[in-house]
């Protein structure tokens, strides 16, 4: 763990937070410690605050909708898997057993909400000063390398799109199969109580983001179809 604060050139005044924020939940059922979930809130919105700030003070162009389009595409799962990869977070990062054994440790999913409770974690420990080092590192040069389709944000997309019709969306997890190491989960997203679209994933929010992609390919071939 002290090669990951050398990594970002920090370190924790209560060193018993970056180790809460490295348990996974199957660790912490197997040793009867806590795991990293609640970190993973303050992580939330933590990187949310981040990825906006900078945005808002380096696209001074941009408007409202499109600095929330893109404040979106960096704080998806799929961006939080590359900057946590950026770190080389799986290295310390503690899992159970099973969770070991069927890949956890390379698991997009697990690696995101690591990533959050890491940052969560610094934030506890050492305020936005000490969030702000790691994103440096490894939040803002994805930022900055922004291209029109990485961290494609399906479930916003979505939003935006269905927003501009005054209608409401609503995602639900309509089946949960598998050990609890390894999940697998089905999402539907509904427009006004119609379903949309369906979507499977191993985590409840690849399983949403796949509803979302399946719902916006159904609405683009309706309006091809009703072009013709």
């Amino acid at each position: 763990m002290h090669d990951l604060e050398r990594f970002f050139g920090i370190r924790f005044k209560d060193p018993g937070l970056l180790e809460t924020a490295l348990t996974h939940s199957s660790y912490a059922n197997e040793h009867g410690t806590v795991s990293n979930e609640r970190l993973e809130f303050i992580g939330d919105a933590v990187i949310d605050l981040v990825v906006a700030d900078h945005l808002y003070r380096t696209r001074v162009a941009d408007h409202e909708g499109i600095l929330t389009k893109t404040r979106a595409k960096h704080v998806c799962e799929a961006a939080l898997h590359e900057y946590a990869k950026a770190c080389h977070l799986s290295k310390y990062v503690k899992l159970g057993h099973g969770e070991e054994k069927t890949g956890g440790r390379i698991r997009p999913a697990l690696l995101a909400d690591a990533f959050e409770a890491f940052l969560g974690a610094v934030f506890l420990d050492a305020g936005l000063d000490g969030v702000y080092a790691v994103a440096d590192k490894v939040v803002i040069p994805l930022v900055e390398r922004d291209t029109q389709d990485n961290f494609t944000d399906h479930k916003s997309m979505l939003q935006e799109l269905i927003q501009s019709d005054k209608r409401t969306l609503e995602y639900k997890i309509v089946d949960e199969s598998g050990p609890s190491h390894r999940k697998h989960f089905t999402s539907r997203v509904y427009m006004d109580g119609i379903i949309l679209g369906e979507g499977e994933g191993p985590s409840k929010k690849e399983a949403e983001q796949s509803a979302a992609r399946t719902a916006l390919d159904k609405l683009a071939k309706t309006q091809i179809e009703g072009g013709d």
